[in-house]
């Protein structure tokens, strides 16, 4: 039996052969192989008609937003990197890039000219390279192409995105766009996040405006998991030197004020930003780069294992 399906039972009437199958980790390819696999053997077996039927568990899906007031503190880059350091702690993670004017995910995941398939009305996640299934309006549109569209066009459109065929998928990461649109009332009243990650750079601007995020969340009854510092420190590669071009720890210290969780602090690294440019997260990989975002990674799953 193919990983990820099991046989739930298989009775014989005469030469016509019954087979159900709970397939809910095979997408639509791997069913579409086990099926014909199954009524292959079923004829070898002596059967003259095979009837197949397929059904999937119920999974309880989560939806954890990551989200910020102002665009450029680096939040899609967290965004992916914290889907990709779950995925390696052994959950089932997907990601959705809900950032439909400007989407960057599949950039950031190596998924850039792979067009997701689709059966009826929904969509298939694209897989990417490190175990995270995605989908993206990157997906969906040519390279570089402007997306015009007004409040409701993007609000269906990030609902075809989350409403997909997610398998097994228990925890969907989705990176919202900045500020505090129609898109992010959308994702509130509709999809209903479980919780909410926001990243700020130190700086008194961006945390003014992270600030507005965090009360949007609130005021959509969805709890803030915590906040993540971002670009916190430049060391020189030259003289080894730290600087702090952006200032240092305040969004730890917004966090403290707040009485929110401080997730934790993501360099200013020129291997981040070369590494995402080139569609290799820094959190698939070893050393220093990829522990900043596991343990980020570790704080967020303790926050949902934990009953509320």
């Amino acid at each position: 039996m193919a990983a990820g399906a099991r046989l739930q039972t298989a009775r014989s009437e005469g030469d016509i052969a019954t087979i159900v199958l709970e397939v809910s980790g095979l997408d639509k390819s791997g069913r579409e192989a086990l099926e014909a696999k199954v009524r292959e053997a079923a004829r070898r077996a002596g059967a003259a008609e095979a009837r197949v039927a397929m059904t999937s568990e119920r999974v309880t899906r989560r939806i954890v937003a990551v989200g910020s007031g102002k665009g450029g503190v680096g939040k899609s880059t967290l965004s992916a990197n914290l889907a990709v350091a779950m995925a390696r702690l052994g959950r089932k993670v997907g990601l959705v890039d809900a950032d439909i004017y400007g989407p960057s995910q599949p950039r950031l995941l190596a998924t850039e000219g792979r067009k997701p398939e689709a059966e009826g009305q929904k969509m298939y996640p694209v897989q990417s390279p490190f175990g995270v299934p995605m989908l993206s309006m990157g997906h969906l549109v040519q390279p570089g192409q402007a997306i015009a569209w007004r409040g409701p066009m993007a609000g269906n459109a990030l609902g075809q995105l989350i409403d997909a065929h997610w398998g097994d998928t228990e925890i969907i990461v989705v990176d919202l766009p900045p500020g505090t649109g129609d898109v992010q009332l959308t994702m509130l009243q509709k999809h209903k996040p479980v919780g909410a990650v926001i990243v700020s750079t130190p700086q008194d601007l961006a945390l003014m405006d992270a600030t507005r995020a965090i009360g949007l969340f609130e005021q959509g009854h969805v709890p803030i998991i915590g906040m993540v510092e971002n670009m916190a420190g430049y060391i020189c590669p030259h003289c080894g030197e730290q600087s702090d071009p952006f200032g240092a720890g305040g969004a730890e210290a917004a966090a403290m004020s707040m009485k929110l969780p401080f997730l934790g602090r993501v360099p200013l690294d020129l291997a981040i930003r070369r590494d995402s440019d080139a569609g290799l997260p820094p959190a698939a990989g070893e050393g220093a780069g990829a522990e900043v975002f596991a343990a980020i990674a570790r704080k967020v799953l303790a926050w949902l294992d934990t009953p509320r």
